[in-house]
């Protein structure tokens, strides 16, 4: 299959590998931002394979898992209540919060429905004028115009019972967060090239000259990963901290823009906690004018029903189970097989944490891929 078989290619792989490791005059350690490309580098044995030149830690590029906590308890008791239903992407279902998750919310007698898109929810609230549908919107800059499609449509609609819990995040600011970090280990980073469909890669330029810190937009595939990793490490040798785009089949420096123009239309830019690395600075987005009147936080706890659902607190603290090192995991401080839980109290049957739920979710790569990575800390 063409712009597939020729990125699973086993004789350019071993070809980009002996590149690298001739390369290399040191141990480098690179993180790939997403979570997808954590479970390719799995999946493919990459990180096996360069593990005695190049170090991978994984990134928070799992939104499922960064996702607040505080959020799934609210839409957990919301659900409860009889004329609301709840729907989200199926992986938020299992996903825990601190008290609850909403497969169980769901077992309880609350009206919960996963979906494939925001407009399957707007879709529901149309065929069911006498529920009040939510839909829990989450994801990265890759998911969050298809949110504000949903969100143009209840407006030319007319819908009154639709709402959106927005919980998107954005990637960058993230990453300069984690760059800033006194304890940053991270000599290079694979950006997220999903998200660089959307955003393009312009701001990154400035990124990695501030923080000084060589980044490459990369694929998914094992050959993408492979030319990103050699960007990153020919830039390391030499000294250089740029942006380099080698998933150009895909990003464009500019983006999409009519992607870009919904999410500046429907959307501003706001602080937003992230599970793991507590508030960021313009890490999410929110509503803006006119859409707010959607904003199901507004919705249930000021007009419809302002005293059966506590509101969604917006500086409160995540509070982390003890036994779950899950915001450990998210900023590369531990490998997942380094956590006392992992694959014994902690499996995708009955996850302690959010990235063992995920398919996106660094732990759930571990289990599903490796049994053969050592156990212990970065460094």
């Amino acid at each position: 299959m063409r712009f597939l078989n020729e990125f699973r290619d086993p004789g350019l792989a071993t070809r980009l590998i002996r590149d690298i490791r001739r390369m290399a005059t040191r141990r480098w350690t690179l993180m790939e931002v997403c979570g997808g490309q954590t479970h390719s580098l799995l999946r493919h044995g990459v990180d096996a394979e360069l593990n005695d030149v190049i170090e991978m830690i994984h990134g928070p590029g799992c939104p499922v898992c960064v996702t607040r906590s505080d959020a799934i308890d609210w839409l957990a008791q919301l659900c409860q209540l009889p004329p609301v239903l709840v729907t989200s992407f199926g992986d938020m279902l299992r996903v825990p919060g601190d008290r609850d998750c909403l497969l169980n919310a769901r077992a309880a007698g609350g009206q919960v429905r996963a979906v494939y898109s925001p407009l399957d929810a707007v879709r529901i609230a149309q065929e069911t004028p006498d529920l009040q549908v939510v839909f829990f919107a989450v994801g990265f800059e890759t998911t969050a115009p298809a949110t504000a499609l949903a969100a143009l449509q209840a407006e030319r609609l007319g819908l009154e019972n639709f709402s959106l819990l927005v919980e998107h995040v954005r990637v960058l600011p993230a990453m300069e967060m984690l760059a800033a970090a006194t304890d940053c280990r991270v000599d290079g980073f694979l950006a997220a090239g999903h998200v660089c469909t959307v955003t393009g890669f312009e701001a990154y330029a400035d990124f990695a000259s501030r923080f000084r810190r060589p980044t490459v937009v990369t694929g998914f595939e094992p050959v993408d990963l492979l030319w990103g990793i050699l960007h990153c490490v020919r830039q390391l040798e030499a000294g250089q901290s740029e942006v380099v785009n080698a998933y150009t089949r895909a990003v464009q420096i500019t983006g999409n823009r009519a992607a870009r123009d919904l999410l500046d239309r429907v959307y501003e830019v706001v602080d937003k906690e992230w599970r793991g690395l507590g508030t960021v600075p313009g890490g999410g987005l929110g509503l803006r004018e006119p859409y707010r009147r959607f904003c199901a936080r507004r919705r249930f706890t000021q007009t419809l029903l302002p005293s059966a659902v506590p509101p969604v607190a917006t500086e409160l603290p995540i509070h982390r189970p003890n036994r779950c090192r899950a915001g450990d995991v998210l900023v590369g401080r531990l490998k997942p097989t380094a956590c006392p839980e992992f694959a014994t109290a902690c499996r995708p049957e009955s996850p302690l944490g959010a990235p063992m739920v995920s398919d996106e979710g660094a732990c759930a790569a571990y289990f599903r891929y490796s049994s053969s990575h050592a156990t212990h800390e970065p460094g």
